[in-house]
Formats: C-alpha cells, sequence, structure tokens
C-alpha cells in the first residue's frame, strides 16, 4: 500500500485547489462556446435552437462554476440561471422571430450585467475588475441592441432579417460569453494561489 504524504493529503484536501481546477474548466468551455455563438450561419437565419442550446450549456457551465465560488455564490449562479433561462425559452420556443429574439436576448444581457455589478461589490482586486468588466460588456451590448433595434425594425420589415444584422446578433451573444469564460479564467487563477499560499 503506498503511504500518503502530507503534501498529497493536503492537495487532496484543498479546496482552492479544486474551485481553481473546475472554474478553470468552465471558463475553457464557455470560452469555446462564444466561439461557437460567432461561428452560427448567418445566411441561414437564426437557428433558435442552436442559440438556445448554446446559451442554455453556457448557463448550466456558469451555475456549476457558481456553486464553486467562495464570495458571491447567489449571484455567480443568478448569472448563470439567467443565461441558462434565456436559452431555454429558446429551445421551448422553436419559432421564435427575430424580433423576440432580440428582445430575449437585450432582457438577458441587462440582468446578468444587474447581477455582476453587485457581484463586483463584494469582491475585490482582480476578479472584481473582471466582473465589473462583464457586467459593463453586457449592459453596453443590451444597449446596443436596444438602440439598434429601431433601426432593424425599419430594415426587417422592409428586407427581412438581413445576414449583416444576424452576424452581429451572433458576435453580441459571442463577446458577452468570452468575458464571461474569461472572468472564470481570472477567478480559477485566483484559487490556485491561494492554493499555493496554503501548500506553502
Amino acid at each position: 500500500m503506498t503511504p500518503v504524504t502530507a503534501s498529497d493529503s493536503m492537495a487532496a484536501r484543498s479546496p482552492s485547489r479544486v474551485r481553481a481546477r473546475g472554474t478553470f474548466v468552465a471558463g475553457i468551455a464557455i470560452i469555446l462556446l462564444s466561439a461557437g455563438a460567432a461561428l452560427l450561419p448567418a445566411e441561414d437565419g437564426i437557428s433558435s435552437d442552436v442559440i438556445g442550446v448554446l446559451l442554455l450549456a453556457a448557463g448550466l457551465i456558469e451555475l456549476v462554476a457558481g456553486s464553486l465560488r467562495r464570495e458571491t455564490r447567489i449571484l455567480a449562479m443568478a448569472a448563470g440561471g439567467i443565461t441558462a433561462a434565456a436559452g431555454l425559452l429558446f429551445v421551448i420556443d422553436q419559432q421564435a422571430r427575430f424580433i423576440p429574439t432580440v428582445n430575449i436576448i437585450i432582457a438577458w444581457l441587462v440582468l446578468r450585467s444587474i447581477a455582476l455589478a453587485v457581484a463586483s461589490q463584494r469582491t475585490d482586486g482582480s476578479v472584481r475588475r473582471w466582473t465589473l468588466i462583464a457586467a459593463a460588456t453586457d449592459f453596453l451590448l443590451g444597449i446596443i441592441l436596444l438602440v439598434g433595434l429601431s433601426l432593424a425594425t425599419i430594415v426587417i420589415l422592409l428586407f427581412g432579417p438581413t445576414p449583416a444584422i444576424v452576424a452581429t446578433f451572433s458576435w453580441i451573444v459571442a463577446l458577452s460569453l468570452v468575458t464571461t469564460g474569461l472572468l472564470m479564467l481570472e477567478i480559477a487563477s485566483c484559487e490556485r494561489s491561494v492554493a499555493e499560499s496554503a501548500h506553502h
């Protein structure tokens, strides 16, 4: 039977090490999903089921990552829940039209930005900075969609949802997901530092 050293025992018991690994994997997964959102086929129009699956997957991953947080666990899970709920709406409504789709995304971005903004006030250091970046990104993307919606509505009424409009929408979803993924990578880095400090 192989003896368990003190360092092995400490590593196995280190919750920060587990949090760091789990959050890192979650961050990479969401960044990969953001690439999927960016590559949505604009020429074929928006596929509500594909968007729904992407958002639902991202939301569930964020929920799991949020459950690993030492601070702002509830708010982090709430942000993931908002994303999952938006994705679920798309999955349920397979016949979603462009304008209702944009409205769901605007609501998703604004609600997420509020949850992240509140969470940022309960953290510090680089995590607070990246949480604010994620909150600001979601809020600005929501405003961009809201302001552009009136112009897009006119264009859609005249010509239908053009590939350029659809491509912009896809990139907005992608940008939100990639900032979320980068936030998780920063959280993982901080947890790794905590684990190393405890080890030494």
